[in-house]
């Protein structure tokens, strides 16, 4: 074992050489709830696929089961409380207790729940700008309550987020959504997830990424950050005030991602229906040569005039962002490698702070 965080062992797997000369050793991953807690000297069944295709954020076999150890069966039976089945249908599919299930101590509080009650909320596209937007509403509100959402457009398991882990005592929790799974609350859909950072989490604001990894293809359409529009139109319908954080970039090489990435144009401009607040750093041109600054203030005044561009102060918040007790990395990138990124982060933190 080379390391463990709540949820998640990472281990040195020794493999047969393959004749095309494959490494002897492979890392990997295993979530102790759906397979057990790997020993030294255990077999492992593998999907090593993430390492095939050399994906950074996804960069581990995973455990598919221990063959000759199998975990002992869940205990209660078919009728115990927890009945929401997540992963569905493929073979690591896991049943959990629903937030928002009947027979939840829970539900009686959201049969009925419809309304957030102006809670804001900030959605972006990436996970990484989690601990950036918690930095930057704690800035100004340290006692704020703030609940994150893991929608599945990235990584299922929680588990697999060390972010999470690092920030586990800096939120009020985690509400997994969707097929995504292992939060601290478990919940169907974003709508009743959200209702539950509400009335049951009693967050002050709430948070709503993906899970680590995200999927794009270099096309319009074809990325799974158009959920930060599904996210906007769900704060909006149950009474909340969306709030959007841009994804900003001086240093992605990739044309679509410099300066306004594509995701954010066409998750607001586009897949986001309802109106927000979009936050921009009042010293982002500090940030950037003066040319992406022009395409970044020309790209925002084309987005759609439902949405309400937002000026936020920054001082302060890079030593917020400094002292954050997770490590900030997008893309392999640290703070100082991509300032505007994590700084247009903090300042949609920062505002959201300032409706409460």
């Amino acid at each position: 074992m080379v390391r463990s965080w709540r949820g998640a062992v990472e281990l040195t797997v020794a493999v047969d050489r393959d004749p095309g000369g494959g490494p002897a050793e492979l890392p990997a991953l295993a979530y102790p709830a759906l397979v057990g807690t790997p020993r030294p000297g255990d077999r492992v069944l593998l999907n090593a696929s993430a390492l095939a295709l050399g994906l950074g954020t996804g960069g581990y076999a995973l455990v598919v089961a221990l063959p000759d150890r199998l975990p002992a069966d869940p205990a209660g039976g078919h009728g115990r409380y927890g009945h929401l089945v997540k992963a569905r249908y493929t073979p690591l599919q896991t049943v959990v207790a629903g937030v928002d299930e009947p027979d939840s101590p829970h539900h009686p509080v959201l049969a009925d729940a419809d309304d957030l009650a102006g809670l804001p909320v900030v959605t972006a596209d990436l996970h990484s700008a989690l601990p950036a937007i918690l930095a930057g509403a704690h800035a100004d509100a340290p006692a704020a309550r703030v609940a994150y959402l893991m929608t599945d457009g990235g990584a299922l398991p929680a588990a697999f987020s060390r972010t999470l882990d690092a920030l586990a005592d800096a939120l009020a929790g985690v509400v997994t959504v969707g097929q995504a799974f292992g939060g601290d609350l478990e919940a169907v859909s974003l709508h009743t997830g959200l209702l539950a950072a509400r009335h049951v989490l009693h967050a002050d604001l709430a948070v709503v990424t993906q899970g680590p990894g995200n999927l794009g293809t270099g096309t319009r359409w074809g990325f799974s950050g158009v959920a930060t529009g599904e996210a906007i139109n769900a704060a909006a319908v149950l009474g909340g005030r969306p709030v959007g954080a841009l994804r900003i970039s001086a240093a992605d090489p990739r044309p679509r991602h410099r300066g306004v990435s594509h995701h954010s144009l066409t998750g607001y401009g586009r897949v986001a229906l309802a109106g927000a607040d979009l936050v921009v750093p009042d010293r982002l041109a500090d940030d950037l040569p003066p040319e992406l600054a022009a395409e970044v203030a020309a790209a925002l005044g084309r987005l759609p005039d439902r949405h309400r561009l937002v000026t936020v102060a920054t001082e302060g918040l890079d030593a917020a962002l400094r002292a954050s007790p997770a490590t900030l990395s997008s893309m392999g990138r640290g703070l100082d490698a991509d300032h505007p990124y994590f700084l247009a982060n903090a300042a949609a933190g920062r505002h959201a702070a300032a409706l409460l």
